[in-house]
């Protein structure tokens, strides 16, 4: 095996962490362990007195907005620890006191980086200079900034077309990031701008834009907590979104109801101990789901056509108004009534009685919430599994009344506010009008590529540069092999990150590591120290200030970044945006709606909130109206031997930062690289606990392989197995992907198992 093999073997496929032991599953989450695992992070990583700094000046209204999830923040009090146990994670890994520099890289050549785990990669420290990793070479080298900008201008001025340009944006990127980026690429020519949302919620934005004229959440953080009916779907807010579970404590205290919808039970929907209430300190939990339904992988459509089965049987629909501010909705119920009972329960896999009985919170509800995440989104037909969350709520008539709506918990902390600033391949000509004429330049109208397209079009040859404002690409797209195929076949790749990780070390023929500011670290321009802004999940614009002095004088804030590549690409002056944000907001208040006086408004404690036409019973689709739509019930015919498989996170690690390999809510210790499956199909298959198998995905033909699992038992339906993110991406084909959104199905992986070599 040749060394590019080697390296192209250890980059696709990490290091095997099998050494898996098993313990207890959590019946709660929080509590003192949920403390300890925080301090132990800021310990290792940051120190007592810079740690205590950091908590301190989190999710305030004068600090810093949490490098992690979206998550809104409280509008009237908030604790002087605002913060979660995978927040105080993710803040230690970023205001680590570790660096690495020239030293370093001189050390470490990228083929022997490749053989580390994630893990591994990101307790090394902080990226404190400008890297290049030259053609032929296998060790990144120092560059100056004007030379690195230099570089990537020479490339995109090379190109045929602008369209040969990947410029791809994670949902950490502020908004003043996010809108001069948009707005670099737009004058350079391109609409080529995937982002970290077409891979999560662009199934939600797509549904909910088609019914609601309107792609974001409905209900603001108290509705939510005043709610007395709350469904939360596809999500296990325990790990992946843990200050929600302080909201939900809050609403069943008041005497709400909580479903749980999922095929795994969690231990965050189960119980929470409150880690800064005494009691919760002595893991005196408050129990929270009511009822959890435990559906089959991907039968979310069946199952919510049961509840609005269930409610019209009730005779608890919304006639007024349905009929005044809604369309579709006979034919919505002619097929509710030829859909029977049967078929229903055969493809969700909750029976009528517990469908019934959920259906009865439902229809008594006077504020209902649902609240969903990417367990509906990452299916073929996770546009449809949006749509019938909507039909739920127009059924109920529960848009623009107080406590009730739809919540689209997003994931990574400005996601949202990124698409609001323009990150959309496919942006709406009012929106590029406005742009063009406050700038002065036609912007392309010419749809972009999303994630799965740029990915199609590296691997063509018809994208050459790579450029990612922040993000592991590599690490967070299906099919990674075919992903890292695509990134060798550019000419060039760019990062801007803040910390090492897998897509350093897998690039075109000259990569490019622009390291960049963190959201805890003061920004000190010419024009004095700046703030900037990010958007919540229900819709909030606040400031995001830093606190920490700069891992490294040579880092360059995001805004500064793109400035000193558009300066070069462009040859035009952009240093007034560098100096004085202020000035870029004067421009996103100028193109952006919601934004008007934005530089007063997000200057008062706790920022402002974007309009949200839902909630005022208004729907800005082509007829006025919200849509009731109608959709088939899903069908999957699995082989002998074959299961659905789904991938989900482990409680150390967010999105695709690893923290540890632990995943003590589920009782796994010490390795990631397990297969989680019911206990009756493993005894049918053979299989027995702790086992090693390799898992085999099954696509149009084609197989996947990924190596080495360990079999663990564990509660959820019948023939449907988990797998962790991003360890099975290997298995997931880049064109399966949901029906109008793109989105991969990473939920929805047909596979099969086979004993590995090696014994276990």
């Amino acid at each position: 095996m040749s060394e590019e093999k080697k390296r192209e073997k250890a980059a696709a496929q990490p290091p095997i962490e099998t050494d898996v032991t098993l313990g207890e599953r959590k019946r709660f989450a929080g509590g003192k362990n949920a403390v300890l695992k925080s301090a132990e992070a800021m310990a290792r990583e940051q120190g007592w007195v810079r740690g205590v700094k950091t908590w301190l000046a989190v999710n305030q209204k004068t600090g810093f907005d949490c490098p992690s999830c979206a998550w809104p923040d409280p509008t009237d009090h908030r604790s002087r620890f605002e913060f979660c146990e995978n927040g105080a994670k993710a803040i230690a890994s970023e205001a680590t006191s570790k660096r690495i520099g020239r030293a370093f890289f001189a050390e470490h050549s990228v083929q022997s980086l490749a053989q580390n785990s994630d893990l591994w990669l990101d307790r090394q420290g902080r990226l404190i200079e400008p890297l290049v990793l030259r053609l032929g070479s296998d060790h990144y080298e120092p560059i100056a900034w004007e030379a690195a900008f230099a570089l990537i201008g020479e490339h995109l001025k090379a190109l045929a077309s602008p369209d040969e340009a990947i410029f791809y944006t994670s949902g950490r990127a502020s908004n003043e990031a996010a809108f001069l980026y948009q707005l670099f690429v737009r004058r350079f020519g391109t609409n080529n701008l995937p982002d970290c949302s077409n891979m999560c919620h662009e199934s939600s934005g797509v549904g909910l834009g088609e019914s609601l004229g309107f792609g974001k959440s409905t209900v603001t953080l108290e509705e939510l907590e005043n709610a007395d009916v709350i469904f939360v779907f596809g999500q296990n807010p325990g790990t992946n979104h843990p200050r929600m579970l302080t909201s939900l404590q809050k609403a069943v205290r008041r005497g709400a109801k909580l479903v749980s919808v999922n095929p795994l039970p969690e231990a965050g929907l189960t119980a929470f101990a409150h880690p800064q209430e005494p009691l919760g300190m002595l893991d005196q939990a408050t129990p929270l789901a009511c009822q959890h339904l435990p559906v089959r992988i991907n039968g979310d459509v069946a199952l919510l056509k049961g509840l609005c089965k269930a409610v019209l049987e009730a005779g608890a629909q919304d006639d007024a108004f349905i009929t005044a501010h809604t369309a579709g909705y006979e034919v919505f119920r002619a097929d509710l009534e030829a859909t029977n009972w049967q078929e229903i329960t055969d493809a969700c896999g909750v029976s009528e009685a517990e469908l019934r009985r959920a259906g009865e919170l439902a229809s008594r509800a006077k504020r209902l919430v649902l609240c969903w995440a990417m367990g509906l989104t990452q299916h073929k037909n996770g546009v449809a599994n949006v749509q019938y969350l909507v039909n739920l709520i127009l059924l109920r008539g529960m848009l623009g009344k107080d406590g009730g709506g739809l919540m689209c918990v997003r994931g990574h902390s400005n996601v949202q506010g990124d698409r609001t600033m323009g990150i959309y391949e496919k942006m709406p000509d009012a929106w590029l009008d406005r742009l063009g004429a406050v700038f002065g330049f036609e912007p392309p109208r010419k749809h972009g590529f999303d994630t799965v397209e740029a990915i199609q079009a590296m691997l063509a040859g018809k994208a050459r540069v790579f450029f990612a404002l922040g993000g592991n690409f590599l690490s967070a797209t299906p099919d990674t092999e075919l992903t890292a195929e695509a990134l060798r076949q550019c000419a060039l790749t760019v990062q801007v990150s803040t910390k090492l990780n897998r897509s350093h070390l897998v690039t075109g023929e000259t990569a490019l590591i622009l390291p960049c500011l963190g959201r805890t670290e003061r920004d000190l321009q010419s024009g004095g120290e700046q703030f900037v802004t990010v958007e919540d999940s229900v819709c909030n614009v606040h400031a995001s200030r830093g606190s920490l002095e700069p891992a490294s004088p040579y880092l360059k804030s995001e805004p500064a970044i793109v400035v000193g590549v558009a300066q070069v690409v462009l040859g035009e002056d952009w240093s007034g945006f560098t100096s004085d944000y202020d000035r870029i907001r004067d421009k996103i208040a100028a193109v952006v709606p919601g934004f008007e006086d934005v530089n007063a408004r997000v200057r008062v404690p706790g920022g402002f909130v974007l309009p949200n036409p839902p909630r005022e019973r208004v729907f800005p689709t082509p007829d006025g109206k919200a849509h009731f739509t109608v959709h088939p019930l899903p069908r999957w015919h699995l082989a002998d031997g074959e299961w659905l498989m789904m991938t989900i996170r482990t409680h150390d690690q967010f999105n695709t930062t690893i923290y540890g390999n632990d995943d003590r809510y589920r009782g796994i210790y010490g390795g990631r690289r397990v297969v989680l499956l019911h206990e009756a199909d493993m005894a049918e298959a053979g299989l027995t606990q702790g086992q090693l198998v390799d898992i085999v995905s099954v696509f149009e033909g084609e197989e996947r392989l990924a190596e080495k699992f360990v079999a663990v038992p564990y509660s959820l339906p019948r023939r449907c197995c988990a797998t962790y993110f991003p360890e099975a991406n290997v298995l997931i084909p880049l064109r399966s992907y949901a029906d109008k959104s793109k989105t991969p199905t990473s939920k929805s992986v047909i596979v099969r198992l086979e004993p590995a070599p090696t014994a276990a």
